[in-house]
């Protein structure tokens, strides 16, 4: 059974449908037992109570350096013993300190068809501002391993999900959580905890 990490900065929907799938039964060789938020009172730790799962506050902005908020966060992990570390919506840049402890151990959901509208800058909303900007017919979600090149590493799941005519950004945002990342980052989570990548 692996300790699974689920790493936020905001409200929690993507560790919900983590938390939902493994009460449902769907991660039967992990157990999430940490969220990380990247500053207090973000709603995901909220979530983390409700399901019983201890909730800490990791703030880049209380570390002088990069260097110093990755050993603090690298401590917690070790701390709590975690196997696999998931960035559920996650602002902070892990540096190489982290990764190097995790090698092919942390998995980041994207909230686009990588190598689309990816990259340093690319998160939120202004994936999807980007993509209707672009006029594409189809975008998605990636869930891809962690390496030092930000969305870089391999891919694990990708789902396409339809743009449709009308769309706004949080429209679009939306559809693309409710069909491709609640579904895709629990899958994944359950692929790496059964040895199946």
């Amino acid at each position: 059974m692996l300790n699974i990490a689920v790493l936020v900065s905001g409200g929690g929907t993507n560790l919900q449908a983590i938390l939902d799938a493994e009460a449902r039964g769907e991660i039967p060789g992990g157990k999430v037992t940490l969220v990380v938020a990247s500053k207090p009172g973000v709603f995901a730790l909220e979530r983390a109570k409700n399901a019983g799962v201890p909730g800490i506050v990791v703030r880049r902005k209380d570390y002088e350096s990069s260097e110093d908020f990755d050993a603090a966060l690298l401590k917690e992990l070790h701390d709590h013993q975690i196997d696999l570390v998931v960035l559920a919506g996650f602002l902070s840049v892990l540096g190489p300190s982290v990764i190097a402890a995790y090698p092919m151990r942390i998995l980041n959901i994207h909230p686009s068809l990588i190598p689309s509208f990816c990259g340093p800058g690319y998160y939120g909303l202004r994936v999807h501002e980007e993509a209707l900007k672009r006029g594409v017919k189809v975008t998605g979600a990636t869930v891809h391993f962690v390496n030092e090149e930000c969305d870089g590493g391999p891919i694990l799941l990708q789902k396409a999900v339809e743009v449709l005519p009308g769309d706004t950004p949080e429209v679009l945002q939306k559809r693309v959580m409710e069909q491709a990342e609640w579904k895709l980052l629990p899958r994944a989570i359950a692929m790496v905890c059964n040895n199946e990548v």
